[in-house]
């Protein structure tokens, strides 16, 4: 639990990183754009919740971006060494975590992969995966939880063709990602679930090693002789765990927020070309990434009059940025799908800044047009206040998503 100094009622985590809505934290934006912060280990930081300060901080050079000693979730990956110090490392090519110039060498490995006009091209293809299984749901009759039947395997089949994952092995790493990403999980159980995903990767480095050639971003990426095969694994792991977690958080709790704003829904429905502001709007709106990301001062740096000093821990508070009213006017609170809502932060930002955007916004504009034109009377199968949210999660969403629909 972290707490705001010099303020009369301290900021709870669930304040913090509560689901994205007014209360305690906008106030908080409103009475200064960046606080001090006492984090759960007494380090005392800073929080930023407007939206030019962090992207001013996840801009400079001036930052790193680890490893961080005092991350709510990161600090559970941190091991003990056999004289009982805390080691606090980076595993080579984990390249989110790195500066350049290890980040923008491996980086680079994975740029052309991710450029949008090789994402475009490959829509068709997306969108038959999407049909197949809105075909699937259809099979089901008049019910179905969309997480399970639609949010999920729709981003794990895309990012399982690409790396070259056998889709069927997903049980592999499904289940650990939502052990690592558990506030819930013992230190112990989120370092065990981290080895078994690893020892994954790594047996499919070397599979792809013993047969090159393969048409998949893993086999290009070891084709280059760029990285070690441990940084192949890493960056490999990296891939897929974003690349199926934050994309189904996002058509999950997007289709439930859709369905909880009809009149936003029928935009969607009646106005097609609203599709790609929708999809920004929901990022925007949602901010499924609600614990960081962090940065640590390499040196003293002033920003808004605060003197930031070296080794000075700064949490961007990505749902209070997106919801500035210095950036988004009018009713930022609000859900408007035809509100310009490009520059939101919900990708991140500076050289960090999500490397699969374009193809997350594939697979949601595709997702979202198809799911409602298939079933266009969707709808709750279950009371709203009953949907079970991911507030024990790192990233935001809902656990289930029971719907209906007519036959």
């Amino acid at each position: 639990m972290s707490e705001l100094i010099s303020e009369e009622s301290p900021l709870t985590r669930e304040d913090l990183f509560g689901p994205p809505g007014p209360g305690e934290v906008a106030r908080i934006r409103e009475v200064g754009r960046i606080s001090r912060l006492r984090f759960a280990d007494g380090h005392i930081g800073w929080v930023v919740t407007g939206h030019r300060q962090v992207r001013e901080v996840l801009s400079s050079p001036k930052f790193t971006t680890g490893p961080d000693k005092h991350h709510p979730l990161d600090l559970r990956f941190h091991r003990v060494s056999s004289d009982g110090k805390t080691e606090h490392k980076v595993a080579p090519g984990t390249f989110l975590r790195q500066d350049p110039p290890e980040h923008t060498r491996l980086r680079k490995l994975l740029q052309g992969q991710f450029t949008v006009r090789r994402m475009n091209q490959l829509s068709v293809w997306i969108g038959e995966i999407v049909d197949d299984r809105l075909a699937h749901m259809r099979s089901l009759g008049g019910r179905a939880n969309l997480v399970e039947e639609f949010a999920l395997p729709v981003p794990s089949l895309v990012i399982c063709a690409l790396l070259g994952v056998d889709y069927d092995d997903r049980h592999r790493f499904q289940d650990d990602t939502v052990k690592m990403l558990s506030l819930e999980t013992s230190p112990e159980e989120t370092l065990e679930a981290l080895a078994r995903i690893q020892l994954f990767m790594r047996e499919l480095v070397a599979r792809k090693k013993a047969a090159p050639g393969g048409d998949d971003i893993l086999s290009d990426l070891l084709a280059t002789g760029g990285p070690t095969d441990e940084e192949a694994t890493n960056m490999a792991m990296l891939l897929l765990l974003a690349g199926h977690e934050t994309t189904a958080n996002m058509l999950g709790l997007g289709t439930f927020t859709l369905l909880r704003h009809p009149a936003q829904l029928e935009i969607l429905k009646n106005e097609p070309e609203v599709i790609d502001n929708a999809v920004e709007e929901l990022m925007r709106y949602l901010s499924i990434i609600r614990f960081g990301p962090l940065r640590t001062a390499t040196e003293d740096v002033e920003i808004d009059g605060h003197l930031i000093k070296a080794g000075d821990t700064m949490l961007m508070h990505v749902p209070a940025a997106n919801r500035d009213p210095d950036r988004f006017p009018g009713d930022p609170e609000a859900l408007d799908l035809r509100r310009p809502a490009s520059g939101h932060v919900g990708f991140g930002h500076g050289i960090h800044q999500c490397l699969g955007q374009q193809l997350a916004r594939i697979e949601m504009r595709i997702g979202f047009t198809r799911l409602f034109q298939e079933f266009p009377d969707l709808r709750l199968d279950i009371e709203p206040e009953d949907v079970p949210m991911r507030e024990n999660m790192g990233v935001y969403g809902v656990h289930s998503l029971p719907v209906a629909w007519s036959v």
